[in-house]
């Protein structure tokens, strides 16, 4: 059957651009949160600190009780209680009088300043100051770190610890996030075998089930490999329909023709194939279709190919529903050496970034180092043959 649907690239991102998914927000404990995807800003509800607190031990009192205070003529204050961290304060302090008071214990109504323990003597019920303390001093207001109703977190943000302990400050016990999208991931080939079996004579081992749930998890999504599919009709239809209960499926492989349209069949049978082909290099054979309203791709086999197109096509969606940018990550660099490409053929190559160079891999799409080695991939416009030693390149991160 061979390719019935081959468009170019613009038009299979259109494709999938028009699928009707949209991201889906959840709540979940604080405790469950690290790196999720927040989906809501979020606003302080409190202040913090929520109360006028000590910042040292030391002694709460009014700092105009001190002016004059020196070291030949101290103020003396009256000694009347002590307060902890996590009492609350019963009473208001009085001129003239000085509290013990423990970091972090909340102020007392009345008083504005503390004094270190270090800088003050205690004769039986009195305190003595020996230098004028100004307002504040040992004092961290309430709000001074946070204010009440201050943006602290803004959506979307893969969340780290240093966020949700900042959300448990704030006494949050449940945080709204991005719900995963859910993709499984199916293998196929009868050559094809998961690591662990015995290599027998014509088999190699899967990596494409590795490295696709893997970049779907780095990029916040849940990943659900099922296994191999052989290159039959029944094998693949169970596969299909087992990876339908996520949120899309994944296939990778199927190295003959006849799989490639069979893998299409079983789609437009069920459903709909929108692309049997896409006018790049690697990656021609490609598909792209829906079954039920869920996303089903089909992959090339080899790992080079697999992975720039999962890059391309679906790493953007996944993103998309995360709430993030849909765009991949690109950085500019100078090419290391010159290549050659065929002039009329849109090319991804694999490459290596070392410092400022982009260093091409030459070794073809079905070794497993061009993909192992490879930091990323350049595009070359059909329209170019020739890439000259240092012409600044873009570098599509994996």
């Amino acid at each position: 059957m061979g390719f019935l649907k081959v468009v170019h690239l613009e038009e299979a991102l259109n494709v999938i651009a028009s699928f009707n998914l949209e991201p889906q927000i959840e709540e979940v404990a604080l405790e469950n949160a690290l790196g999720r995807i927040l989906a809501e800003d979020v606003e302080a509800p409190i202040d913090v600190p929520p109360f006028d607190r000590a910042t040292v031990d030391g002694y709460a009192l009014k700092s105009d009780d001190t002016w004059g205070a020196n070291e030949s003529e101290p103020v003396r204050l009256k000694l009347v209680g002590q307060i902890n961290a996590g009492d609350i304060p019963s009473f208001k302090l009085k001129k003239g009088e000085a509290v013990g008071i423990s970091t972090g214990a909340p102020l007392p109504e009345g008083a504005d300043a503390v004094a270190m323990l270090e800088e003050v003597d205690v004769e039986g019920d009195e305190v003595l100051i020996y230098k004028p303390y100004y307002p504040q001093a040992g004092v961290m207001k309430a709000g001074s770190d946070i204010p009440k109703g201050k943006k602290v977190l803004e959506a979307p943000k893969k969340l780290t610890f240093k966020d949700t302990a900042l959300l448990s400050a704030l006494g949050f016990q449940r945080v709204k996030v991005f719900r995963k999208p859910k993709v499984a991931i199916v293998s196929t080939g009868n050559e094809v075998i998961l690591p662990g079996e015995a290599l027998d004579k014509g088999k190699i081992y899967d990596i494409n089930g590795r490295a696709i749930s893997d970049a779907i998890r780095e990029i916040g999504g849940e990943a659900f490999f099922l296994g191999i599919a052989r290159d039959d009709e029944e094998s693949l239809r169970e596969k299909i329909f087992e990876g339908l209960k996520c949120d899309m499926v994944i296939l990778s492989g199927g190295a003959s023709a006849g799989v490639r349209d069979l893998t299409s069949s079983i789609i437009e049978e069920h459903g709909e194939v929108y692309v049997h082909g896409i006018a790049i290099q690697p990656g021609k054979p490609t598909i792209i279709g829906q079954i039920d309203g869920k996303p089903v791709f089909g992959l090339p086999g080899y790992p080079t190919s697999c992975l720039t197109n999962f890059t391309l096509l679906i790493a953007p969606l996944l993103r998309r529903l995360l709430g993030l940018k849909e765009e991949p990550n690109k950085v500019k660099k100078k090419l290391a050496h010159k290549i050659f490409s065929v002039k009329g053929r849109r090319q991804f190559l694999p490459v290596r970034v070392e410092g400022e160079k982009a260093i091409p891999i030459l070794k073809g799409s079905g070794a497993v180092t061009s993909f192992v080695d490879a930091d990323g991939f350049i595009e070359i416009p059909e329209t170019v043959e020739i890439l000259e030693e240092g012409e600044e390149v873009e570098v599509f991160t994996f």
